[in-house]
C-alpha cells in the first residue's frame, strides 16, 4: 500500500507540475498568439495552413534568436490575458500600440505603420465619416478599430455597432446588407480588395493612424531585448524588407 500510495503522490506531483508550467520565451519555444483570420499579417490560406506577413516576420526573427516557432490561434478578445497567463510568448499579428495597452504588456519597437478606414460598398452612397450618421457599423471586437471609433464624434451619431469576432464575419455581413459600413485595418482592408475587387471601396478620410508591434508580457524584459535584437538585425541585413516586399510589393517596415 505505501508502495502504490508513493506511486500516486509521485504522478499527482507530476500533474501539478505540468499544470503550473508556462510558456515563458525561456525554453527553446515561442508560442506565439495570433487571429488565424487576420489577412495580409496572420491567415489561413486554401490548404489551412498559416501564412502571413507576421507569421514569416516571426519565423525569422525566432531563427535569429536560435528558438522554435509555435502559432497559437487566440480568441482576439483574450489576448492580453493569454500572454499575462503564460499560455503564449508573444502577441504578434497586426497588434496596435496604444497608451492602453502598454499598461498590460511590454512593447517591441513599432515594426509597421497602419491606420483605421472605414469600408463599403463600392456602389454605397456613403462618401465620408458624416455620412456614417443613422447607419449600422460592423467592427472586430476589442480592437483598435472599437478605439478609433469610439475617439471619433461620429461615433455618437451611428445608428448601432455590431462587433464580430473577426474581420471576416464583419465584411460578410457587409456585403449581406446587414451593415453599411465597416471599421477596419487599412493593410487588411486592402488585402481584402485585391483579392475582391470591385466589391469595395475605402473612404478618402481615415479615423486613426496607428502603428503595429509586437507585446510581450510584462517583467520579460529579456524576451522582448532579445527580440527586439533579432528585428534590429533582420532591418540591417534585408530580411525585414525582403519579407515585405513579398506581402506588400514594398519595403514597408519601420527602421
Amino acid at each position: 500500500m505505501k508502495k502504490i500510495a508513493s506511486v500516486l503522490a509521485g504522478f499527482m506531483l507530476l500533474l501539478t507540475v505540468v499544470g503550473c508550467s508556462s510558456s515563458s520565451g525561456g525554453g527553446n519555444e515561442l508560442v506565439v498568439g495570433i487571429d488565424d483570420k487576420f489577412a495580409p499579417m496572420g491567415f489561413r490560406d486554401e490548404s489551412n495552413e498559416i501564412v502571413g506577413f507576421d507569421i514569416d516576420y516571426a519565423r525569422a526573427a525566432a531563427e535569429k534568436m536560435g528558438k522554435e516557432v509555435k502559432f497559437q490561434p487566440i480568441d482576439w478578445k483574450a489576448k492580453e490575458s493569454e500572454l499575462s497567463s503564460g499560455r503564449i510568448d508573444l502577441i504578434w499579428n497586426g497588434y496596435t500600440i496604444t497608451d492602453e495597452r502598454k499598461e498590460k504588456v511590454l512593447f517591441t519597437k513599432p515594426y509597421l505603420e497602419n491606420s483605421q478606414v472605414v469600408a463599403v460598398l463600392s456602389d454605397s452612397a456613403i462618401s465620408s465619416i458624416q455620412d456614417l450618421a443613422g447607419k449600422q457599423i460592423g467592427l472586430q471586437s476589442l480592437s483598435s478599430a472599437a478605439d478609433a471609433l469610439s475617439a471619433n464624434e461620429i461615433h455618437a451619431q451611428v445608428e448601432k455597432i455590431s462587433e464580430f469576432p473577426d474581420n471576416v464575419l464583419a465584411l460578410s455581413d457587409l456585403k449581406n446588407g446587414r451593415v453599411d459600413a465597416v471599421v477596419i485595418d487599412e493593410v487588411v482592408m486592402k488585402y481584402y480588395m485585391s483579392k475582391e475587387e470591385g466589391t469595395y471601396k475605402i473612404l478618402e478620410e481615415s479615423l486613426a493612424p496607428e502603428q503595429y508591434g509586437i507585446g510581450v508580457k510584462k517583467g520579460n524584459e529579456e524576451l522582448l531585448e532579445s527580440l527586439q535584437k533579432a528585428l534590429d538585425e533582420m532591418n540591417a541585413d534585408g530580411t525585414a524588407a525582403k519579407i515585405s516586399e513579398k506581402w506588400f510589393g514594398e519595403d514597408k517596415v519601420l527602421k
